[in-house]
């Protein structure tokens, strides 16, 4: 999961006037006519008259910034940011809608912030139109500030807009090509790398062979510094060697073995059937939403029926599931209906878009950290809708996302939260549950992702698995079980070892139950040992 820094930019437009003749205009001193935008993936982004629009940093009319303020990193994917920036300019920033005094520019890098990381821009800006409006000069100062506003344009080579007019599709296109030669240049710079530290090995080897008075082969003398060099330090649109191709070629080739022997995740695909499930959520719902939340329902049925993608789902889709999820005057029956649906949704490949745009209220999240303060039927439920989020590689990610937010008087984070559902179905009463606790678990396990993840949890779920245990589960779940206590084992080579000796049961106590089991207590106790 790769970080990407995330920066607001601040631009005075009336460069540097508004501190001198705001006390005269307005009766209060103002030091700047604020214009942000943010700069993320080597672009910057930000709203206008003329809808949302992206161009090189620091390259509109407005030249440099004023000030640049670290907001924090995403591992948001580009990708994925470009399918929501795409769905807004066609929906609540395109131009048409854009308002000089309540949705502008910085509403937009506020909605863009939070979506990213989690963060706010300043609030003296986003507080600027209120004080501006307060004043009895208000629709002067409006028609200044709107000739202003056209300052902030990009320079025309520079620019991309994604406008309503633009097919989406090819502003796809257009901003996935921008992505591909920005991912070129990134690795072409580890190719360099790769292709120097190979020539150091060779030019040591040929070093070696002179100086024993030896003859250096052809394979030796064929790669050079300035060979990799030349093609590598140019122009952007220099090409990669031949060497550095082929060196791409085979880290494709290692990419591909690498996907093909991954474990595939345990998941639910056939077992709710969308239309029966929300054809009985709408008998239930029905009278008792707004006008937004009849909308929402809508939306949500040309998602998981009409088979179209998320962005069919507007502004207000999780405010909606917000309102299913918590409003306790609604029957229990309405919050199993919409996780059954939401858990058919998660196996949808942009399922991701609709999750990041829960970065800042925590709904899905803070709804499951609560799983054992919930009905059995809704645990039920939310323990498929988590199982079934490991089918797409970018939802299983966000599951152990390890930023942290503060909910009833704690930290908590979505790799707690998947851990905490895991556990609590592992260790229920109800078999449904230990099935979809021992599948969540195997899936945390079974990923490729770097040890640190794991750090904080093996330990608490080698100590669910180990009481687990004792229960004599039947053969499958035991497998899973066993598969993730080998990987924690591998992993923490130290805490859980020790756990497995001094908790037990000692994993040999299951040998004979299946050849494949067999082969898992072989790899636990080589460690044990």
């Amino acid at each position: 999961m790769e970080n990407h820094k995330v920066e607001v930019y601040i631009y005075d437009l009336s460069g540097g006037l508004a501190s001198q003749l705001s006390p005269m205009l307005i009766g209060k001193r103002i030091d700047g006519i604020w214009h942000t935008s943010i700069v993320v993936y080597n672009r910057e982004y930000f709203f206008g008259s003329g809808g949302v629009e992206s161009c090189n940093p620091g390259s509109t009319a407005l030249g440099h910034p004023k000030e640049v303020k670290h907001l924090g990193d995403t591992q948001v994917p580009y990708s994925v940011f470009i399918e929501y920036l795409a769905g807004l300019s066609r929906s609540s920033y395109n131009g048409q809608s854009y308002n000089l005094f309540t949705h502008n520019c910085n509403n937009f890098s506020e909605e863009i912030a939070q979506f990213l990381c989690g963060a706010s821009i300043p609030k003296y800006i986003l507080d600027l139109p209120n004080e501006v409006l307060n004043s009895s000069l208000n629709t002067a100062v409006a028609a200044l500030v709107g000739q202003l506003e056209k300052s902030a344009r990009p320079i025309a080579e520079e620019q991309q807009r994604f406008s309503r007019e633009n097919s989406p599709d090819l502003s796809k296109e257009i901003e996935e090509a921008r992505y591909n030669s920005f991912l070129l240049e990134e690795r072409r710079k580890t190719l360099k790398e790769k292709l120097a530290k190979k020539e150091r090995k060779r030019e040591k080897k040929r070093r070696k062979i002179l100086a024993a008075g030896g003859v250096v082969p052809a394979d030796l003398e064929d790669l050079t510094m300035a060979d990799t060099e030349a093609p590598l330090n140019g122009a952007p649109e220099a090409l990669p060697s031949e060497q550095a191709l082929a060196l791409e070629e085979e880290e494709r080739r290692e990419d591909e073995e690498k996907k093909k022997s991954r474990e595939p995740p345990i998941v639910y695909k056939d077992f709710v059937n969308v239309k029966e499930e929300f054809d009985s959520l709408i008998g239930l719902i029905d009278g008792k939403l707004t006008a937004e939340e009849q909308k929402s329902t809508e939306e949500l049925q040309q998602y998981m029926l009409g088979d179209e993608g998320s962005w069919a789902l507007g502004d207000g889709f999780l405010d909606f599931i917000n309102r299913l999820l918590n409003d306790k005057q609604l029957p229990v029956e309405v919050r199993v209906k919409i996780l059954n649906i939401l858990a058919m949704a998660a196996l949808k490949d942009d399922i991701i878009l609709v999750l990041h745009t829960d970065r800042k209220d925590h709904i899905l999240m803070n709804y499951a950290y609560e799983i054992d303060r919930l009905s059995r039927e809704e645990q039920e439920a939310l323990s498929l809708f988590v199982a079934n989020m490991f089918e797409n590689l970018s939802s299983s990610e966000w599951l152990l996302y390890i930023s942290e937010w503060p909910f009833n008087n704690q930290q908590i984070s979505n790799i707690r939260v998947t851990t905490k559902v895991a556990v609590h179905c592992l260790l229920a009463e109800n078999t449904v549950l230990q099935d979809r606790g021992a599948a969540i678990i195997h899936n945390l396990a079974t990923k490729e992702v770097k040890s640190v993840v794991f750090d904080d949890i093996a330990v608490e779920v080698t100590m669910a698995l180990l009481q687990y245990f004792n229960q004599k589960p039947p053969e499958e779940q035991l497998f899973r079980c066993m598969k993730a206590l080998a990987r924690f084992a591998e992993v923490s080579r130290q805490e859980v070892p020790q756990l497995i000796q001094m908790i037990g049961p000692d994993p040999k106590t299951f040998k004979g139950t299946s050849d494949r089991i067999d082969q898992l207590i072989d790899q636990i106790s080589a460690r044990i040992h």
